[in-house]
């Protein structure tokens, strides 16, 4: 990565860091609480702002990912913002074309079908020139915000992106990709060791930026079992976390909170405790008390409420988060749902489960 990319000084002193301390493991008053997908399509004002643009557009203007990141903020007390993006500009950073498809979602024109696919990706990728505008997107928004949240920064795994390059899109089995794993083990390996590389040059990049945590998304990892985690998720995970965290010492910037969420592998659990993430983020189909069993007491929890929940009557929002509460303990947790918003929800519900995680947390702390 360019060494001149240093941390852009005088960015406004943060007010509200109880996001960060509770991803460090330190004590907070209440229970921190943001929300996956927050700027999204459930918000009218969302989809004002979108209305007229390309979404791929979108993500390339450094302005409407500002103002769509604040959006959710000006109507929730949220403890944390979320740089409005997509994991698919990675794979565009190798030189592939993804497209939004209106009723089917993002679409690749030319997906990767054989091996000899992978000699058209950018084998060496600056992401300063390739991803510059979600840096300039990530300064912007940290001014922005004045302080108020912390910014979270983020990309998408090796194995997800890999899935989404070679199914051309979504899939609900994973079969074109997963059949690279079992035929093409070592095209797999060095794919996947292509995408981590970016991602981590990427990561490094959005703390350069600005960024105050970051997010990693094993968004498809419950398309594979124990073994094939094992073999082609977990060690990029791994090694993601630590080449992140050794660059960002190498180049004198902030050592950030890292999160892990790996969606539906609960069989990875032990493991991802060990990844070397301070945060661990947990989908809905886990009870709490299980995944602090098995993550023990050192790792930070992130979730898992149920984001259908939030279509329950508002009153009924309260108990939920409450039991969930319980079964996490107000400390070493940070609230979230299970997976992202709907583009079907009401706003005020998203504003029920802010503040109910707010009063019980604080109610519990206090008793």
């Amino acid at each position: 990565l360019c060494s001149c990319i240093h941390s852009p000084k005088g960015f406004p002193k943060l007010k509200n860091d109880t996001f960060l301390r509770a991803a460090r493991g330190e004590e907070t008053e209440h229970t921190p609480v943001w929300c996956m997908r927050q700027a999204g399509r459930y918000l009218p004002e969302f989809r004002e702002t979108r209305a007229a643009q390309d979404f791929f557009a979108t993500c390339r203007s450094p302005k409407l990912c500002c103002e769509l990141t604040l959006q959710p903020l000006r109507r929730f007390p949220l403890d944390a913002a979320i740089i409005f993006s997509d994991i698919l500009v990675v794979p565009q950073a190798l030189g592939m074309e993804v497209v939004m498809v209106p009723g089917k979602g993002p679409t690749f024109t030319e997906p990767l079908k054989e091996v000899e696919d992978l000699l058209k990706l950018r084998q060496k990728v600056d992401v300063t020139a390739e991803l510059g505008y979600v840096f300039q997107a990530i300064t912007l928004t940290r001014h922005s915000l004045e302080g108020r949240v912390p910014l979270i920064g983020f990309s998408g795994a090796p194995w997800t992106l890999m899935s989404y390059m070679i199914e051309g899109g979504g899939s609900t089995t994973m079969s074109k990709a997963k059949s690279w794993l079992y035929r093409h083990p070592e095209a797999s390996h060095r794919l996947l060791q292509l995408l981590a590389d970016v991602v981590t040059d990427y990561l490094v990049g959005q703390v350069a930026a600005g960024a105050q945590a970051l997010q990693l998304f094993e968004s498809h990892a419950g398309h594979l079992g124990p073994e094939q985690f094992q073999d082609f998720a977990l060690p990029y995970i791994r090694d993601i976390a630590q080449a992140v965290k050794s660059k960002l010492k190498e180049e004198a910037l902030p050592l950030v909170p890292m999160i892990i969420f790996a969606k539906d592998a609960h069989y990875a659990l032990r493991d991802l405790a060990h990844a070397g993430y301070e945060v661990v983020g947990l989908d809905w189909t886990i009870r709490p008390q299980e995944a602090r069993a098995q993550i023990g007491k050192d790792v930070t929890l992130q979730g898992n409420l149920d984001p259908c929940a939030l279509y329950a009557p508002k009153e009924k929002i309260g108990d939920l988060v409450k039991k969930m509460l319980e079964g996490f303990g107000t400390q070493r947790y940070i609230a979230n749902l299970g997976h992202g918003l709907y583009p079907d929800m009401n706003p005020e519900h998203v504003g029920a489960f802010v503040e109910a995680v707010h009063t019980h947390s604080r109610h519990i702390n206090k008793h």
